[in-house]
């Protein structure tokens, strides 16, 4: 599995300003309605489930959401990259400001959890969330994220 196999380039966004958690749960639901076709009150709804069982921020201005989603045959991911950080409850405590939302099907096993530990991995790499915070175009950061998994297979 690689970034490919999760992204379109119209998964990725820069977003300007997100005035809470809440609101940029939504706006992921409204950029996977139109990626992939979701359904966004189904998807948000599925996002806040899986967040009321934790915090999805990571750590170092990073959230991995991530939900099951009805009617998917495939995992599936979105990039955002937010102008201004903003408070995730991220075990840091730290802002947020790179969002990769995970979708899987709801029967999704070993998949599912394939790609949350491959852009687990590859965000921990603080090298590389540079190149992505320094590359505010979304065109430039689609490229950057499929090329990371090559560049890390060499």
């Amino acid at each position: 599995m690689n970034f490919m196999d999760l992204l379109t380039p119209d998964a990725v966004k820069i977003v300007g300003a997100v005035s809470s958690k809440k609101r940029l749960m939504h706006d992921i639901a409204d950029l996977a309605a139109s990626a992939y076709g979701f359904n966004a009150s189904m998807t948000v709804e599925a996002l806040m489930e899986r967040e009321s069982l934790g915090p999805t921020g990571v750590g170092h201005g990073v959230a991995l959401p991530h939900a099951r989603v009805p009617d998917l045959d495939e995992v599936k991911g979105l990039f955002i990259l937010l102008e201004k950080p903003i408070d995730f409850e991220a075990v840091d405590r730290q802002p947020v400001d790179l969002v990769f939302a995970l979708f899987a099907p709801e029967d999704a096993g070993v998949e599912h959890l394939k790609a949350l530990a491959l852009v687990s991995r590859t965000l921990r790499d603080a090298n590389f969330c540079t190149k992505l915070r320094s590359n505010p175009d979304a065109n430039k950061l689609f490229t950057i994220l499929t090329e990371a998994q090559s560049v890390q297979a060499a």
